[in-house]
């Protein structure tokens, strides 16, 4: 427990939970909105207030009240997100701030009263930038302590020192925002905040626990800890600018490794080290160029030098008229150089591998790959990474060299061969056409998993998936077509293929088919199709599908 409460001044934005649905989705404050949270109104818009919604109404009995009511569900990442505009705004005009929750944050009333001229001229002053800088309406409160003072924002109110009992004391106990107490208290004839610190502080631990106590201690106008002031993040970009405009890569070159040495020291001064970097050049006539390069181990001033100078010769150098896959040249040389630490981390906290991951090898084709990639941008060069899906073209996601290695759909790694040397049947392929559809997540010891996929392929994977399938026929011993119903019945045994306007080639083994049933509740994006593996005659294996009647070569077996 602290001693005297500190001088404090919170500032308020009335209704942030709106305002934090305005910013970030769009949705007009000015309008009846109301933020709900387990079905309950949390805040509202002034217009929703003039209907006669207020906080704790169901949602049911808010929109009776105003039928034209907007709902928006309560999301607190979403206010954090917002509000961090208006904490460094603050922060602009005064340091030490506490965020208190989304929507207020605390400081210390001493310092910008007295470089600013008063309490009443900071207020005012902290008032107007963050009405200027983000465009947010909002109070202040001045008080002793963080509590008092956020009673006082609500009502823009400055308490004298000495003076925050006195008006603590009037005050209802709902002001305590604490339920379940408030209702206690009023049951034993406690309606205010003075009644309440009145009580002696060893009978209300004994009756009311130490929440309760706390709570006293705040109605007595004593706060039970110290204003908890955040750190403002450490700038690490580093800028250059040059008097000669730099249009050769040799120059280039110097000035990269300058910048890169500056970068790395300042960020072993924090103990960091980074693994997105950020390089932003602008030209004498005012072009801005921008690219993100990214590693996956750390950035020494080596490769941060290396890719600063790649970069910069990408740019200079320009297109070739070879294709069209450089940019093309600026008009004019570079005037100003930035290097910005877009991922940062502490430096013990990214390891290298004990065998090989960190070779010579490996590193000297990562920076062969990632000079293509300065030269010709980062999606030229990419790597195959496996995931979840139920073909062979859905289960590969190209990645660009240095991002990092995630699938686009998450999944169980690919099936197991058989142990007798057949492939196993694919997930779901003896479940009906209605349990293939499940393609949630599943459960299992009421656990959630990976998508199980059901449909999926079995092994071995195709050597081949061709990027746009080919029109194929399929026909049998008699020559007619092979047809298959909506109920999975091939009409025939497949006994020819003709792909495109190709010669008919012989199946002489054939297996199928599989059902696959994606996206049912979503009729635009629905895809129902059943595949099948052939063997040819001349021992190509092939993987088709039909669809909408159409047969479909997919892939190509090795």
């Amino acid at each position: 427990m602290t001693g005297a409460p500190v001088r404090t001044l919170l500032l308020w934005c009335p209704d942030w939970p709106v305002l934090a649905a305005e910013i970030v989705d769009g949705v007009p404050a000015t309008g009846p909105v109301a933020v709900l949270h387990a079905n309950r109104v949390i805040a509202c818009s002034e217009r929703a207030r003039a209907e006669g919604v207020r906080r704790g109404l169901r949602k049911r009995e808010a929109q009776g009240r105003c039928p034209q009511l907007t709902v928006v569900d309560h999301d607190p990442g979403r206010d954090a997100r917002a509000f961090e505009p208006v904490v460094a705004a603050v922060e602009e005009v005064a340091v030490g701030v506490e965020v208190v929750r989304p929507g207020a944050c605390a400081l210390a009333a001493r310092g910008p009263s007295r470089y600013l001229g008063g309490e009443e001229a900071a207020a005012e002053r902290i008032v107007e930038h963050v009405a200027q800088t983000c465009a947010v309406e909002s109070q202040v409160g001045i008080a002793d302590g963080v509590f008092a003072a956020g009673l006082a924002a609500r009502d823009g109110r400055i308490v004298p020192p000495g003076g925050t009992s006195e008006f603590l004391a009037a005050r209802p106990v709902e002001a305590l925002g604490r339920p379940a107490l408030t209702d206690l208290l009023r049951r034993l004839g406690v309606r205010t905040l003075g009644d309440f610190a009145a009580l002696p502080a060893g009978d209300v631990l004994a009756r009311f626990g130490f929440d309760g106590a706390l709570a006293h201690r705040l109605a007595a106008g004593r706060d039970h800890r110290p204003l908890a002031v955040r750190q403002p993040p450490a700038d690490l970009t580093v800028t250059a600018g040059y008097d000669e405009p730099i249009d050769r890569v040799d120059a280039a070159a110097f000035a990269a490794r300058a910048l890169a040495e500056q970068l790395h020291e300042r960020l072993a001064g924090y103990g960091l080290a980074c693994t997105r970097l950020g390089i932003e050049a602008v030209t004498a006539h005012g072009q801005e160029l921008h690219r993100v390069w990214r590693h996956d181990g750390l950035l020494t001033a080596v490769a941060i030098a290396d890719r600063v100078r790649w970069q910069l010769d990408g740019w200079l150098s320009g297109s070739t008229g070879r294709g069209g896959a450089r940019p093309a040249r600026p008009t004019a040389g570079i005037i100003r150089l930035r290097l910005v630490p877009d991922g940062v981390l502490a430096q013990a906290g990214l390891q290298p591998g004990l065998w090989g991951e960190t070779g010579a090898e490996r590193e000297r084709a990562h920076r062969a790959l990632s000079r293509v990639q300065g030269i010709l941008g980062p999606e030229a060069v990419v790597t195959a990474v496996l995931g979840g899906g139920r073909t062979p073209a859905d289960q590969v996601c190209l990645v660009p060299w240095g991002d990092e290695r995630l699938p686009a759909r998450p999944g169980p790694p690919p099936l197991p061969a058989d142990p007798t040397g057949e492939a196993a049947p694919p997930a779901g392929a003896a479940c009906s056409a209605g349990a293939a559809r499940t393609g949630g997540a599943a459960r299992s010891g009421g656990l959630a998993t990976v998508p199980p996929w059901p449909g999926r392929l079995p092994p071995p994977a195709p050597a081949v998936v061709l990027p746009t399938p080919f029109l194929a026929t399929v026909h049998d011993a008699a020559g007619e077509p092979v047809l298959v119903s909506a109920r999975l019945t091939v009409s025939a045994a497949p006994a020819r293929l003709v792909v495109g306007t190709g010669r008919p080639a012989e199946i002489i083994g054939w297996a199928g088919p599989w059902p696959v049933d994606e996206r049912w509740w979503a009729p635009t994006e629905a895809r129902r199709r059943a595949r099948f593996q052939v063997c040819l005659a001349d021992g190509t294996a092939l993987l088709l599908a039909v669809e909408g009647g159409q047969w479909l070569v997919e892939a190509i077996y090795d």
